[in-house]
């Protein structure tokens, strides 16, 4: 039997390495399973406001991502049709001040390798690749885990305490009988990063430019300091997949843009390969765990992506339970429930906001032009204002 201080985690991804350290810093020893025999460098930029941004320094890799992140100095919106900028919402220096933590964007894969560097640094933190958890069991001494090797072989591991932070389609949600199926949402994201040095100047500043149009929007900004250009448009879809790298069909994408201005046209032609994520989200209802097992991340609460938060939760997730742990060591199991009691109203506000988000981003004709003029009206100063609530956290 492992030490009763053993947290076992499944997911080697963002949630799963951001709660491995916090866990670790908090004085536990911290086995992680990923199923994948590496960790590579798929994924697209993500953007880190400062609820996150807060967490990652506390974490100790806030000095790494410095190197290949980028700090937008705002966000600058336009609309699609017109081309014209409708307002620019202040970042930068501005949301620093504001908040005491930086917003920056970053590559997926760049912001991964911090969370692995910064982990093997450790000694509590054992990472065990190319292990897939199959089922899981509790006992009087704590938590067994059945994981199938890339061999085939299964393999009993044993710890006090797991937590699942495998993602939207969790298999410890599922044997937990928390599993709501993940939904499609009818949309799907196409995603693509090229050089900078194919880019135009214009796409290259350090800025998130986001273009709405009906039934679709298109966000583009700078990551690896400025040396490659993340491109996403999210569309209407009715064909659900899993993954997050089907290969896209680049005229299919094009042909549905051909009523946009030419920039931002120019911006959709530029990628010769395209990949596509189809949007799928849980539910937003309450997910507690059984005993010392619990949820973190989209395993818990997958949502869309028009607030950018899923990263940001699944790194809030992991600093509350480590919190919540290091308060009850020898009762994990009703430190977790405190965590889920913790995280439950403002993870579900961030799900239910997301989707209100897409919803106005996609609107068009009348209800368009409606949005383009409030947006105006209120300026970027009093739409930053409304993210308080978001980026003040925890405070």
């Amino acid at each position: 039997m492992t030490s009763p201080s053993t947290i076992l985690v499944a997911g080697a991804g963002i949630g799963g390495l951001a709660a491995a350290l916090a866990l670790a810093r908090a004085g536990f020893r911290v086995v992680v399973f990923e199923a994948a025999p590496a960790l590579s460098e798929a994924g697209a930029g993500i953007q880190l406001s400062p609820n996150a941004t807060r967490v990652l320094s506390a974490l100790g890799v806030v000095e790494a991502l410095r190197a290949c992140a980028v700090a937008p100095a705002a966000i600058r919106v336009l609309n699609a049709r017109s081309g014209r900028e409708i307002v620019r919402i202040p970042l930068g220096r501005a949301v620093e001040a504001r908040y005491g933590a930086p917003y920056w964007v970053v590559h997926r894969a760049d912001l991964q390798r911090a969370l692995l560097e910064a982990a093997a640094a450790r000694p509590e933190i054992v990472l065990r690749l190319g292990f897939t958890i199959v089922d899981h069991a509790v006992g009087e001494h704590g938590v067994t885990v059945v994981g199938k090797t890339q061999s085939g072989v299964l393999v009993e591991e044993q710890g006090h305490a797991l937590v699942g932070a495998d993602g939207l389609w969790s298999t410890v949600r599922a044997r937990l009988g928390r599993d709501s199926a993940p939904r499609f949402r009818g949309r799907a994201a196409w995603r693509a990063l090229i050089p900078a040095g194919d880019a135009d100047p214009a796409w290259r500043r350090p800025l998130t430019q986001l273009w709405l149009g009906p039934d679709a929007h298109l966000v583009h900004y700078p990551v690896r300091a400025g040396d490659a250009v993340n491109i996403v448009a999210i569309v209407k879809d009715d064909r659900a997949a899993r993954g997050w790298a089907a290969p896209g069909d680049r005229d299919a994408l094009l042909a549905r843009f051909r009523r946009w201005s030419a920039k931002a046209r120019a911006i959709l032609e530029a990628p010769a390969r395209w990949q596509i994520w189809s949007l799928h989200d849980l539910p937003p209802r309450p997910r507690p765990g059984r005993g010392p097992v619990t949820l973190l991340g989209d395993a818990a609460h997958a949502m869309l992506p028009f607030l950018a938060q899923g990263g940001a939760m699944a790194i809030e997730d992991a600093a509350v339970l480590a919190d919540c742990a290091a308060h009850r060591p020898d009762d994990l199991a009703a430190a977790f429930r405190t965590y889920e009691q913790l995280r439950q109203v403002r993870t579900m506000r961030a799900a239910q906001e997301s989707a209100r988000m897409g919803a106005i981003y996609h609107l068009g004709g009348a209800l368009a032009a409606a949005r383009d003029f409030v947006m105006r009206r209120a300026g970027g100063e009093r739409l930053a204002a409304r993210q308080d609530w978001l980026y003040r956290w925890p405070g």
